[in-house]
């Protein structure tokens, strides 16, 4: 398929019509937003269900509260904002309020990581997931395009329990578009197959750790492609089996590479069949303004810098 006819959606796009399709399917299901439904997408399900639409005006914090409290009452709360907004000002909110008496709220962040673009460093969330992967008994997920991303808002709905869903504001290529495509929450995916080295990715860098196999397989190099939503609980089965495979293991995460898919992949290898690891992602700096295309290039997450990072590993 050539390179410009290949379809692109933002998973905060996605997030916003996986919640009005699913609202009739789950009556119970109620959106919370802090003033940002246009940007977050929420405003497509307040369109269609403007009684089951909560705008808790820029508050966050208060608004997890009110998403606790809607639990209780035997409501599915979403509770949206921006990723440095949801995991970073409400953190203690989503840790005692929701994490520790353990309810069923589902917390929608978009905007996260640098693909954010010119809102700049303190807009582009790269430290969420080390955050909620913190909290006991949350889930963690990061879909890597638009079937994933609605894919994972429905299993969220039907898990009993806290869940953390990162989605970002630029157009992604769709790449799970396939009929044998099934999405459980805890379980990743070989989307290629390959034996020299393990290229293991999350989010909008699946999409680059593709492309780099692409390249390295011209230079004689079989990559190996694993697709990780679920950063918690991550599966470690394919991450074990694969590094056993391959013996080399890179990861490549829009996030820091304190925390994120890159610790969670080291814990277990560590744990249970140590390897070499290389981790791409944010070098423990922040992120700056500009393009998500030239930041993503700049900090050597799209394709074209994986293969060099691999190469350089190998």
């Amino acid at each position: 398929m050539a390179e410009n006819t290949i379809k692109k959606i933002a998973t905060r796009e996605s997030y916003g019509n996986a919640l009005k399709e699913l609202a009739e399917e789950f009556p119970n299901l109620v959106v919370l937003d802090a003033d940002l439904a246009a940007a977050t997408k929420t405003g497509i399900f307040k369109k269609a269900y403007p009684d089951r639409h909560i705008d808790c005006g820029i508050a966050e914090s208060n608004m997890m509260g009110v998403a606790a409290g809607l639990s209780l009452v035997g409501k599915i709360p979403f509770v949206s904002s921006f990723a440095m907004f949801a995991a970073g000002r409400a953190f203690e909110q989503v840790r005692n309020s929701i994490g520790y008496p353990h309810l069923n709220v589902k917390i929608g962040a978009t905007h996260a990581g640098i693909t954010v673009g010119e809102d700049g460093a303190t807009h582009q969330c790269n430290e969420d997931i080390a955050l909620m992967r913190t909290i006991p008994g949350m889930v963690v997920m990061c879909p890597a395009d638009d079937v994933e991303a609605k894919a994972a808002v429905r299993a969220a709905l039907e898990h009993e329990g806290p869940v953390y869903i990162r989605f970002g504001r630029a157009a992604v290529p769709v790449i799970n578009d396939r009929p044998d495509y099934r999405f459980e929450i805890g379980k990743g995916s070989v989307v290629r197959e390959g034996s020299d080295v393990t290229i293991i990715a999350t989010g909008i860098c699946v999409d680059s750790a593709l492309g780099a196999a692409k390249l390295l397989e011209a230079d004689g190099i079989s990559a190996e492609v694993v697709s990780i939503c679920t950063i918690k609980p991550l599966d470690e089965e394919i991450v074990i089996n694969s590094a056993k495979k391959t013996g080399k293991v890179v990861t490549v995460e829009e996030h820091s590479v304190i925390g994120g898919l890159g610790s969670a992949v080291c814990d277990a290898l560590s744990a249970n069949y140590p390897a070499k690891v290389r981790k791409l992602g944010m070098q423990d700096v922040f992120g700056e303004s500009g393009s998500a295309a030239a930041l993503v290039q700049k900090y050597g997450l799209d394709a074209e810098g994986v293969y060099k990072s691999v190469k350089e590993f190998l």
